[in-house]
Order: structure tokens, then C-alpha cells, then sequence
């Protein structure tokens, strides 16, 4: 079997942020970051060449292996704001209910601009996420 392609890099994050074309995507991304460091504690780290994690957790994969992933993350993807929460999504019903327009897939959330949700109730959610992440998270 094939090992995972997203897996942590030594690349930097800061240096990825930095190749981010939109400079108000950027600054979001800066921030995002920010926020997510201190949520977690953690440094970022590049999770293959895209994705920017914060802390890892183990999971079992449908093949059976075990398999590592961030705890959090994000991604600056071309139209969207693309954030990792690991628990899923709709189990945060209440606190999405009032963070502003979004859309979402099962553990992704996408953000068109920061503009567009409560950043205060993000801040919420991620930590939420996290919370829920903690049994699982590797140390």
C-alpha cells in the first residue's frame, strides 16, 4: 500500500503564506494562522504543499493502516478558505448557526472571505474542534 501523500514537510509556512497572490487572502491566512497557533498551542507545520496543520492525531485508515494527520489545519485554496475541522462539521450546529456565510463539506469548512463570518465565533469553533480532537492528538 502506498504511503499518504499529505504528510508534514520542513517546508515553511511562513515562506508558502507568503507565495499567497491576493494580498487580502494572505493577511487572512496570517491571521488565521495566528489564531490557530493559539488555539492549539502548536507550531504550524506544511502538511504536504498546501495545507498549513497545527498538532497531529493518529487514525486508521480505510485500508487499515495507520495514518497521521493535522488536528487542525488550513488551506488558501483559489476561491475559498479552506479549514480542517477533524470531528466534522456538523457537530458544531450551534456555533455555525451564528458564524456568518459559509459553506461546508464533512470535515471542511470554507470561508469565501473572513469578512464574511464572526471571527470571534471561528475562534469558538476551531477550539471546539480542537477540544474534541484531544484524546486523539499525539503528544
Amino acid at each position: 500500500m502506498a504511503e499518504p501523500k499529505t504528510r508534514p514537510t520542513e517546508a515553511s509556512v511562513s515562506a508558502f503564506l507568503g507565495t499567497v497572490a491576493d494580498p487580502a487572502r494572505r493577511a487572512e491566512c496570517r491571521a488565521v494562522a495566528k489564531m490557530l497557533e493559539e488555539v492549539t498551542g502548536e507550531q504550524p507545520t506544511m502538511w504536504g504543499p498546501s495545507i498549513v496543520g497545527f498538532g497531529r492525531y493518529r487514525y486508521r485508515g480505510a485500508n487499515g493502516k495507520d495514518a497521521e494527520w493535522p488536528v487542525i489545519g488550513f488551506s488558501p485554496r483559489k476561491t475559498d478558505l479552506t479549514l480542517y475541522l477533524m470531528p466534522g462539521v456538523a457537530r458544531f450546529g450551534a456555533l455555525t448557526a451564528k458564524l456568518g456565510r459559509y459553506k461546508s463539506g464533512k470535515s471542511c469548512l470554507y470561508v469565501r472571505r473572513l469578512a464574511d463570518v464572526d471571527v470571534k465565533v471561528l475562534r469558538q469553533l476551531c477550539a471546539a474542534s480542537v477540544k474534541a480532537m484531544e484524546s486523539k492528538r499525539v503528544k
